[in-house]
């Protein structure tokens, strides 16, 4: 689940007071310990001028001898031994003795060399409570307006989040945009929010408008569309009944019911792909093998006159619950294809439990024809189609929307096979494996 605005700050400001306070107890830990080594050597060189001050007024000026001090002095020349070990040879400067707690300072002058060596528990005590302290005030100041900071970016965000929910809770065919009104917000939501609830409301109300009309349309389009085609089909069937309608007419008639069918099966894949995909459309459980028979029925005609032989090969097909003449458009589509693109040779159809493969010797598709194959309107050079470019995108959609996805391979020369596969969960074995002799037009 995405993170909400708010949960997104809360963190942003956590990992800021978290930044900070690594970069805030760095600092004065450094800066505790550049100041201990500033007071320490300015402290004891202090001291050393007081030193050779005196001794320059007196031989025997007595070495610094305290509680927290003590000095050492070796002549010009003279040997170090009677030094303690831990100073003995030690450079000129400001040093940390082994064993810690102890700094000893070396200055070397004509007279001799001075050393000093000086305890600094007190002064570390001193500087570790001062930037305990500072670092405490600090910490506490950062967290606070942090908390401050967070505190009022939240109710910023607020009626954001508010909003969002809300509007996250639509119907999307039905948004009721009376829950934004700026009267139904629980925080103040600032001038920003109100406009972009009147956006929402705005555009709410133009995408009811819109599905409402494409009800309307589907509706109408459903009634004005089937109604002449259902004249078409009574009228060639009173005439067909007619003994005397020569067998030519009859020919012909046949042709006609057969191209009424052929459109209102695509009216109904058009009215399908209009509705909106959580609208069911009227299924009912059917033979796949049916639908191919009746295709296959349909498309012999377009055979006549061509050296080409149609085989179906039943392997098990299985039964579905669906629409019949949605899977009827895209294998007539497909099967239409096949025959309009191959002169001569075979086309055969294999069925079995997952799926239906067509396939064809035609003249095939190139590779960058086979890419643009599913895209609306396109047709590739041929002077054989007269196609609308429309079909395969109808097949694709209608494969998309059902759950039948499609597929296509071909080579120029070679053929070309398309293979609609079912859902496994939808599909039901009804019959066992049947071969039947191939299927030839007539000539």
């Amino acid at each position: 689940m995405p993170q909400g605005l708010p949960r997104k700050i809360k963190l942003a400001f956590i990992l800021q007071a978290v930044i900070g306070s690594i970069a805030i107890t760095l600092g004065i830990l450094l800066a505790g310990l550049a100041v201990r080594h500033v007071v320490l050597e300015q402290r004891m060189q202090r001291e050393a001028d007081d030193y050779w001050a005196g001794r320059t007024r007196d031989v025997d000026y007595p070495l610094p001898r305290t509680s927290t001090t003590r000095g050492h002095f070796v002549p010009a020349g003279a040997s170090d031994s009677l030094l303690p070990a831990a100073i003995r040879g030690a450079d000129s400067g400001l040093h940390n003795l082994p064993g810690g707690g102890r700094v000893v300072l070396v200055d070397r002058r004509d007279a001799g060399t001075f050393y000093m060596v000086y305890a600094t528990e007190l002064i570390d005590e001193a500087i570790l409570y001062t930037g305990l302290f500072s670092l405490l005030l600090s910490l506490l100041t950062t967290y606070l307006i942090s908390w401050h900071t967070y505190r009022t970016s939240k109710r910023l965000v607020s009626p954001v989040s508010w909003l969002a929910n809300v509007v996250s809770q639509w119907d999307p065919r039905d948004p009721d945009t009376s829950l934004i009104e700026p009267i139904k917000f629980p925080y103040d939501p600032g001038s920003e929010v109100r406009r972009l609830s009147s956006a929402l409301s705005g555009l709410a109300e133009r995408v009811s408008d819109f599905v409402q009309r494409e009800r309307d349309f589907t509706r109408d389009a459903s009634h004005e569309l089937r109604t002449p085609l259902t004249v078409i089909r009574v009228a060639t069937d009173l005439m067909l009944a007619d003994p005397d309608t020569p067998l030519r007419a009859q020919r012909s008639l046949l042709r006609v019911q057969r191209a009424g069918r052929d459109m209102e099966a695509v009216i109904d894949a058009f009215l399908i792909l209009a509705r909106e995909s959580d609208v069911e459309p009227q299924s009912e459980e059917f033979a796949v093998r049916d639908i191919v028979d009746n295709e296959m029925e349909r498309i012999l005609p377009l055979l006549n006159g061509k050296p080409v032989e149609l085989h179906l090969y039943d392997e098990g097909g299985p039964r579905l619950t669906a629409p019949p003449h949605a899977l009827g458009v895209m294998i007539g589509n497909l099967l239409s294809n096949a025959v309009r693109f191959t002169d001569a040779g075979r086309i055969d159809v294999y069925l079995s439990r997952d799926c239906i493969e067509i396939r064809d010797t035609g003249i095939g598709m190139s590779v960058e024809t086979l890419t643009k194959a599913f895209t609306p309107f396109y047709r590739a050079d041929f002077s054989a189609s007269d196609g609308k470019g429309m079909g395969l995108s109808i097949v694709r959609r209608l494969g998309e929307r059902f759950g039948w996805p499609v597929t296509l391979t071909s080579a120029p020369e070679e053929g070309t096979t398309a293979v609609i596969r079912f859902k496994p969960s939808a599909a039901t074995v009804s019959g066992g494996v049947v071969l039947p002799a191939p299927r030839v037009p007539e000539a």
